[in-house]
């Protein structure tokens, strides 16, 4: 998995859009409690433009809807926020917001975005019975940030009880069972 945030998101969003290309019934529930595949595209989709915003004044353009055309919304997304971080103007901006601190926007993206996005990976594609195995570097490196952090995350409403997994899980699975996935989940 690349390093840098602009190429890190290339690679995370390209392998999201080739699950979504993958994806025929979109009204399948996925592991996220309430969510169909559409919806998990949807939270991509939605949350971000609004948390930019707030925190760099950048806006992003929008794309089709996702009830319309999930795929095409979420290419747009990704388009844009690749277009965001490609771009030599973006280089130099900070990211500052309430709950985040401030920071480089190619960190924040990465942070809060992109990582977003590599979880969400394996979500639409359990709802749309493919398998995904994720960068294992990855999973290591997002889970020992998180862990220090875990009530906080558990307090924010936005993850789950932890999923116990065996001591000895991949660490896709001790990922996905930090943030409240049952690895063995299948619709």
């Amino acid at each position: 998995m690349p390093a840098a945030p602009a190429p890190r998101h290339r690679a995370v969003a390209g392998r999201f859009a080739e699950v979504a290309r993958g994806t025929i019934a979109w009204d399948a529930p996925s592991p996220v409690a309430g969510w169909a595949a559409r919806d998990v595209v949807r939270h991509l989709v939605d949350w971000f433009p609004g948390f930019l915003e707030s925190g760099s004044g950048i806006r992003l353009p929008a794309g089709p809807p996702v009830d319309d055309d999930p795929v095409g919304a979420w290419q747009a997304r990704a388009d844009a926020v690749q277009a965001l971080l490609d771009d030599p103007a973006t280089a130099g901006t900070t990211f500052a917001e309430v709950h985040t601190g401030e920071m480089p926007l190619d960190v924040a993206v990465d942070r809060f975005y992109t990582a977003d996005v590599f979880m969400h990976t394996w979500d639409l594609a359990r709802a749309a019975g493919q398998d995904v195995d994720l960068d294992p570097a990855t999973c290591e490196q997002m889970l020992a940030g998180m862990e220090p952090i875990e009530e906080l995350m558990r307090s924010s409403g936005q993850y789950g009880p932890r999923v116990p997994v065996p001591a000895d899980a991949s660490p896709q699975d001790r990922l996905l069972g930090f943030i409240g996935r049952d690895p063995a989940w299948r619709p």
